[in-house]
């Protein structure tokens, strides 16, 4: 598995996760201004007639690309996941506080859907089987359970961590100095 490398638009806003063949086709677009950080893609060219050297680009693991198509103007933008919902919470149960393994939670709607709760960031927790199970179909506070924590729509660099699983630490770097104080991710 290659490692990914971060787009980032003109003003420096993280875009998206992008692979080899992509950040290839955008340098030979000539929409990268500059790529900074480690390097994460080596690309060999042709042989030089004269010097016999062949030519060799390296480019670092965080690209900056200036195109409409990469201008980041949603900064709240965070589809939801469940497999990412899970890494924002932590895979702790919302209910009884125990971790679990993501295969043992469940998706679980504070607000049930049967009440018109949503399927949003804003009202869906991690909760262990037992705890859904034990709550079904009514509010906290109906079936008299507490939340241990609050429902919260990521933020678009917390999102960006959560869906790459080989972040890069200077990649990393970037995204967390961007991650509000609040954020889960920084515990």
């Amino acid at each position: 598995m290659e490692n990914l490398i971060l787009a980032v638009d003109r003003a420096f806003q993280a875009d998206k996760w992008i692979d080899a063949q992509a950040a290839m086709n955008l340098i030979s677009r000539g929409v990268v201004q500059t790529s900074f950080g480690d390097t994460a893609l080596v690309l060999r060219g042709g042989t030089n007639a004269i010097t016999g050297k062949q030519s060799v680009m390296e480019v670092g693991s965080i690209l900056v690309v200036d195109t409409k198509q990469y201008l980041v103007s949603d900064f709240a933008y965070a589809p939801y996941e469940r497999e990412l919902l899970f890494k924002r919470d932590r895979c702790i149960c919302a209910y009884c506080v125990q971790e679990f393994k993501p295969t043992q939670l469940t998706v679980e709607h504070v607000r049930p859907q049967c009440q018109g709760g949503e399927t949003v960031w804003t009202n869906l927790v991690s909760a262990c089987k037992a705890c859904n199970q034990k709550k079904g179909g009514r509010t906290p506070e109906q079936a008299r359970m507490e939340l241990a924590y609050l429902p919260y729509s990521p933020g678009r660099y917390e999102w960006l961590i959560m869906k790459n699983r080989r972040i890069l630490g200077d990649q990393m770097d970037f995204l967390m100095q961007r991650v509000p104080k609040h954020s889960r991710l920084r515990s």
